[in-house]
């Protein structure tokens, strides 16, 4: 049986977003939807007397969201199975324990009340920073969101923390039908001299060639199991943070890596993936890598 695909839903315009995205992914993969609002509120207004017919106004809240998000979400795909839950637990608590039988967890990139300015809202932070299944926080502009460049970005890190982020952009792009771009950014330190035995000639095409093999050893084997993905190689000198950044304006989709240590409880999240997080102009992936 498939797992779900889950939704973190709070009433907010960006998780609306996130539902219709996720709507149309859960489609792509022939995936279960399932739509999740967590909040403490048996906490703050305590629980309604035994045969009370009242009921707490923040669990009436809780159902007209996730009822109004379902909703939208059978108005968009009829065919996609949609169920909800309304759970009495923080929001990155809740969404942590979903991710555990989860293909996939969707954020939006802002939550309900969090301030205008806020680039991403702190329960997406935290719950793309420590889950064990992939998490994609939708955002970017609306060429991105609807998916209209048919081009899914990949930034190829280090094996250690980039295998599974390259097998969930294959998966991506066949289920897309779209082109996989593949990213491998690499710098020449300024220190570094053609005097060292392994820079003789041009410093800076020695690491492009280091970088070249390096994508050649992560695409290897994702290819020969999926021919069909019609793949463009990369290696551009400079940040990758910066140039995944400016790339993703022209993307549907930008996946990144990021390496999950057992029983290390803060954020782990690279620089480049805090970086996409914040800024990037298209749905941003973050794929785990277990240590």
């Amino acid at each position: 049986m498939e797992l779900p695909l889950i939704v973190g839903v709070d009433g907010s315009d960006s998780s609306l977003v996130a539902v219709d995205w996720a709507v149309d992914e859960a489609a792509r993969h022939g995936l279960p939807l399932r739509l999740v609002y967590a909040s403490l509120w048996e906490r703050y207004e305590g629980v309604a007397p035994s045969g009370s017919p009242e009921r707490p106004s923040e669990e009436v809240l809780a159902d007209t969201i996730v009822g109004s998000a379902a909703e939208r979400a059978r108005r968009r795909n009829p065919e996609v199975k949609v169920s909800t839950e309304v759970v009495p637990e923080d929001a990155v608590s809740a969404l942590l324990r979903e991710g555990h039988n989860a293909s996939a967890l969707v954020t939006g990139s802002r939550g309900r009340g969090e301030l205008k300015g806020l680039l991403l809202g702190s329960v997406s932070l935290a719950v793309a920073s420590r889950a064990y299944c992939p998490v994609i926080v939708v955002r970017g502009d609306k060429a991105g969101l609807a998916g209209t460049h048919e081009r899914i970005l990949l930034g190829a890190g280090e094996s250690a923390t980039g295998g599974e982020a390259v097998r969930f952009a294959f998966r991506e792009a066949e289920a897309r039908g779209c082109t996989l771009d593949v990213v491998r950014a690499w710098r020449c330190p300024a220190h570094e001299t053609a005097e060292h035995p392994l820079l003789a000639g041009d410093p800076a095409h020695f690491h492009e060639e280091q970088a070249s093999a390096a994508l050649d050893a992560v695409l290897q084997d994702p290819m020969a199991d999926h021919p069909g993905v019609r793949v463009r190689r990369h290696t551009v000198e400079g940040p990758a943070r910066k140039v995944l950044l400016h790339r993703s304006a022209a993307a549907d989709l930008l996946i990144v890596g990021a390496q999950r240590r057992h029983g290390h409880f803060g954020l782990q999240l690279g620089r480049v993936g805090h970086t996409l997080l914040h800024h990037a102009q298209c749905p941003v992936a973050i794929v785990p890598q277990r240590a």
